[in-house]
């Protein structure tokens, strides 16, 4: 079966609801030149071929949460099962099977001490078929969150960005505080982020005005960010890793600027543990990958160590279990 091949057109609308998931069709279609209808019917293609999700995600750290990536090593009979496991879990950001089937990867993003000590002290001690836990706390976002490799793509002009992008949120003196209405907008758009006034307001029980103020200032405050799902193949990216990268603390900070400047990567963060930066690359070949690591990771001054692991499968992203 072939792959369904993505136009300019099709990479301009990705990156337009990068920038904004919430935007609607016709600021879009005003900004690339084409009419509502046009990118109204490009949406629903990319939908259906590509698995293009917009969902609304939230930033722990303005709500003075952690975010954790926890490593599990298994025994082959149980590493899809409890990938599976992990994936229904409503605090695992994404979940990934590595290294010839026998480790799994997620990202976790608990809501309290008590939940974090839950998982990993309790249930997934206690599974037999694990070999070996590791949890990894990350200290600081070099890459991701809001910046997805589709903000690296250049699909759209300077211009173009400029009119799409949201202004940056404000520094903040103390974490944000939800409350239950919060949370219930919150929950809606994480399966949807481009649900309709009328889904927030039944989920919220709240009236448009209000859903609407409430929207706005998680936006504004920077709780509130939406990111694009899409499958990755159409857009050369078959090959996907995970690296962690031994780097002496002096080069530390330079490292990561670099590594965020890098087109391959989509996700590097400074962590806990003895390799200090995590990252997410995405290439079209192995050999890329190779190249990558023996030419641009390679000529990086500070860096002692490298590991790196190909994703098998793809479990869960964003919140959200791809299809299979």
């Amino acid at each position: 079966m072939s792959l369904p091949t993505l136009d300019p057109l099709d990479l301009q609308i990705l990156q337009a609801l990068q920038l904004d998931g919430r935007a609607p069709f016709s600021r879009i279609a005003a900004v690339l030149g084409v009419s509502d209808q046009t990118v109204a019917r490009r949406y629903r293609r990319l939908r259906s071929t590509v698995n293009v999700r917009v969902l609304g995600m939230t930033d722990d750290n303005r709500l003075g949460r952690q975010s954790w990536l926890v490593r599990l090593h298994c025994t082959p009979d149980v590493a899809e099962q409890l990938a599976d496991a992990l994936a229904k879990r409503p605090d695992t950001l994404y979940v990934n099977l590595i290294s010839g089937g026998t480790e799994v990867i997620c990202g976790m993003k608990p809501r309290s001490p008590k939940e974090r000590d839950e998982l990993l002290f309790d249930r997934l001690q206690r599974t037999r078929q694990i070999v070996t836990v590791t949890a990894h706390c990350l200290l600081h976002s070099f890459y991701g969150g809001s910046l997805g490799w589709l903000n690296k793509s250049n699909a759209l002009s300077p211009d173009q960005e400029a009119a799409l992008r949201q202004p940056p949120p404000p520094s903040l003196d103390a974490p944000i505080a939800l409350d239950s209405a919060d949370e219930a907008l919150l929950a809606l758009l994480r399966r949807d982020g481009r649900a309709t006034l009328t889904d927030l307001q039944n989920a919220t029980g709240q009236p448009e005005s209000a859903v609407k103020r409430r929207l706005e200032a998680l936006r504004s405050t920077g709780v509130l960010y939406f990111d694009v799902q899409y499958d990755h193949g159409p857009l050369g990216q078959d090959v996907s890793a995970m690296l962690w990268l031994t780097v002496a603390p002096r080069a530390l900070a330079e490292v990561g600027r670099s590594l965020a400047a890098h087109p391959e990567v989509h996700f590097a963060s400074a962590t806990t543990g003895q390799a200090n930066i995590v990252a997410s690359v995405h290439f079209r070949t192995v050999t890329e990958l190779y190249t990558y690591l023996s030419e641009t990771i390679g000529a990086l001054d500070g860096i002692q160590a490298v590991e790196s692991a190909l994703i098998l499968r793809q479990v869960k992203q964003l919140n959200y279990e791809p299809s299979r």
